[in-house]
């Protein structure tokens, strides 16, 4: 017997879409469901939470998933895209390159933010690249449904992927960011950020999605263009770059 996504612990944002916010690092999960495709956004910071996460989506929807789109190569984000086997992935162009040259250290961030050294070192040496890189756009057909990918980046990293899920039924369109916006702290720009870029990044994230969608952050509550658009102030503010 189906579930609904409410009943699985997953939040719906609109037809055919929802969100998990994860234990312990609170990075956010999605998942867009189409006539005959079902991606997966991130896929959380270990094999077990991608495990869980399979389980969850087939529980409500009855099928597979059959694509994975990465946001960002940070552990809380990739590091359960292993279990998801036999599955097209998708990243930001040079993505795959930096998960394989970059492994040993995927896992020691890991086992530095509390995932057991076992578990980090299962996950890292299990890491799947991505199969299909994002120069600019693309779109990935779900059935009756398209998404675009969208390399908006640098910013957090040199590798973030937006998701913009058309809306359907009258309901906004929604873009999921990851973690070039953050509701739930201040963004975290780690020695891999590109600070200088950020706001310009933020910039193409709102182009993208326009003033009424919908953007899920890679931690936090679901906020509207206002909010990206006062993060990307604060971020130009704090690093120096020229308002836009």
């Amino acid at each position: 017997m189906r579930t609904t996504w409410e009943e699985a612990g997953w939040e719906r944002l609109g037809d055919g879409v929802a969100r998990r916010r994860m234990p312990g690092w609170d990075e956010t999960i999605g998942v867009i469901a189409g006539s005959t495709g079902v991606m997966i956004v991130d896929t959380g910071a270990t094999l077990r939470d991608g495990a869980d996460l399979r389980r969850a989506i087939r529980g409500v929807l009855g099928r597979e998933v059959t694509h994975v789109a990465l946001t960002h190569p940070h552990f809380d984000h990739v590091l359960g895209t292993a279990v998801f086997s036999g599955v097209e992935v998708f990243g930001a162009a040079g993505l795959g390159e930096l998960l394989r040259r970059d492994k040993d250290e995927l896992r020691r961030s890991a086992v530095r933010q509390g995932v057991g050294a076992d578990a980090a070192a299962e996950a890292a040496d299990l890491l799947v690249a991505p199969h299909h890189h994002v120069h600019g756009q693309l779109t990935v057909e779900l059935g009756d449904r398209q998404v675009l990918l969208a390399n908006v980046g640098p910013g957090h990293t040199a590798h973030d992927l937006a998701v913009l899920v058309p809306g359907r039924h009258g309901e906004p369109e929604i873009v999921f960011c990851g973690d070039l916006v953050e509701e739930s702290g201040e963004p975290q720009a780690g020695h891999d950020a590109l600070p200088q870029q950020w706001p310009g990044a933020l910039d193409r994230l709102l182009a993208l999605g326009g003033e009424d969608a919908r953007y899920v952050p890679g931690h936090g509550a679901v906020v509207d263009a206002g909010f990206v658009r006062a993060q990307r102030e604060a971020l130009a503010a704090r690093f120096g770059v020229a308002p836009s």
